[in-house]
């Protein structure tokens, strides 16, 4: 039996058993392209079988490296971004305690891992900098080319300042590169310098790589057991394999019921966690679902809120706003933690009813009552639901969440191992930047400010 629970009981009204029934031949067709590697954007389907082809030999190196950053520094800053960071921050965020930065560095298990290039804030980098002077650190620098933009500038600022800090030589063994296998500005540095480095395979693009040293080795230098995250990846790859018919295979269902929902108007789909720890694990699906299927003038839009947090913000529009929702709400049946409510002799608060109670036992029915909020208010709900939230289930739900995407890509006719609309700010940015090689976009570009 699956470890993912798919419930469509609060979408009913809107996607029939019938419906579903409609989608069996195209949905095996879809998924025999995509076991075959027959299918549009074929040359990126490497993360299909990826799990079972890890061995363990490549994960003792990874975990080995990991050691390594974990003895020699207090602080491990990844530098990525996009695929080439989120599904790391993902799980690290996940499964980590969210308050580990003001634990003391002795009682830490693990260094504090850190994050730049996503972005291009000046602010940010200074302040990283100014912190990085007074901690012992590591870097894992993750890019492909070793040229797009947002990393390789903050790289190009943490090798100085390692550089600097350290002397070349000591910055060159707090260095590990995760990049192409044969090319590339970031290799051939690599090479020179004598960094540790790890391949991006080529046919894994980067928003499908956790699976990959891409996301494995961030994961292991934040304590988190890697091994488990893959296994859990294998379990879930042989079920979806195995299992033909669309109500038996999760991510089958999943992605035939958000494409009925889509052609009825449910044009923007909201996943919704319950614990904060799922920010970032809703980050990388926003990725994954946007990137993949966002094409052609089409394609659902992946938007996210963390509840009940959101209750309290965006809750009023999800209510009674724009009826174009529908939600996909993630729930972990068992907290890894007990917390029981308090009696309060005053009860000013007046919340004696639910002493005794757990804070799980609150927020599970917080979340079946919203539910049933929304759906009064005309929005369907996927809830999918994993037993608890740990190393071996995350694995699994990644790589769900993956085959979902891809199987619910090709229903919607669009390569979703693509994306050509990622370089449209490129161009502009380079062209005001005035980068040689750019002279005509910069001269056109100039004529519209």
């Amino acid at each position: 039996m699956s470890k993912i629970k798919i419930s469509l009981a609060n979408a009913r009204e809107y996607i029939r058993d019938n419906e579903i029934a409609l989608f069996e031949s195209e949905v095996a067709l879809h998924r025999s392209n995509i076991y075959k590697k027959t299918g549009m954007g074929s040359d990126f389907l490497g993360w299909v079988d990826l799990p079972a082809g890890i061995d363990e030999a490549q994960l003792e190196r990874i975990k080995g490296d990991a050691l390594k950053m974990q003895e020699q520094s207090e602080v491990v800053v990844v530098c990525g971004i996009g695929g080439s960071y989120l599904g790391a921050r993902a799980v690290i965020d996940a499964l980590s305690n969210p308050f580990l930065a003001l634990q003391e560095k002795k009682s830490r298990k693990a260094p504090l891992v850190l994050y730049a290039g996503h972005q291009l804030d000046e602010d940010y980098m200074v302040h990283l900098l100014e912190l990085l002077d007074g901690k012992d650190y590591s870097v894992i620098v993750i890019s492909k080319s070793g040229t797009t933009t947002e990393p390789a500038l903050a790289f190009r600022l943490l090798k100085a300042h390692l550089e600097q800090k350290y002397g070349e030589a000591q910055a060159a063994e707090r260095i590990f590169a995760v990049t192409d296998g044969a090319k590339g500005a970031l290799k051939k540095l690599a090479a020179k310098k004598g960094y540790a480095t790890y391949v991006i395979p080529d046919d894994v693009g980067g928003r499908f790589s956790v699976l990959t040293p891409v996301g494995l080795l961030p994961i292991a230098v934040a304590g988190i057991d890697i091994g488990q995250l893959v296994e859990g990846a294998r379990e879930m790859q042989a079920e979806l394999k195995q299992e033909d018919k669309i109500t038996a295979n999760p991510a089958a269902l999943y992605a035939v019921a958000r494409n009925i929902l889509y052609r009825k108007g449910k044009t923007t789909e909201i996943l919704a966690g319950y614990t904060p720890s799922l920010h970032y694990l809703v980050e990388w699906w926003k990725q994954l679902f946007g990137e993949s299927e966002g094409k052609g003038q089409k394609g659902i839009f992946p938007a996210g809120v963390s509840f009940t947090t959101d209750l309290h913000s965006m809750g009023q529009y999800i209510q009674d706003g724009l009826r174009n929702l529908f939600e996909t709400v993630l729930t972990i049946e068992n907290p890894s933690k007990a917390l029981e409510i308090p009696v309060d002799p005053q009860d000013l608060d007046g919340l004696n009813f639910l002493s005794g109670k757990r804070l799980g036992e609150v927020n599970r029915m917080a979340s079946l009552g919203t539910m049933m909020a929304h759906v009064d208010g005309g929005v369907p709900n996927i809830e999918i639901t994993i037993p608890q939230l740990d190393a071996l289930n995350l694995g699994g739900l990644i790589y769900f969440f993956e085959m979902a995407c891809a199987i619910s890509g090709y229903i919607l006719e669009v390569n979703p191992f693509d994306q050509p609309g990622v370089e449209a700010y490129k161009k502009n940015m380079f062209a005001l930047l005035e980068k040689p090689g750019f002279e005509k976009e910069t001269e056109a570009i100039r004529k519209r400010m």
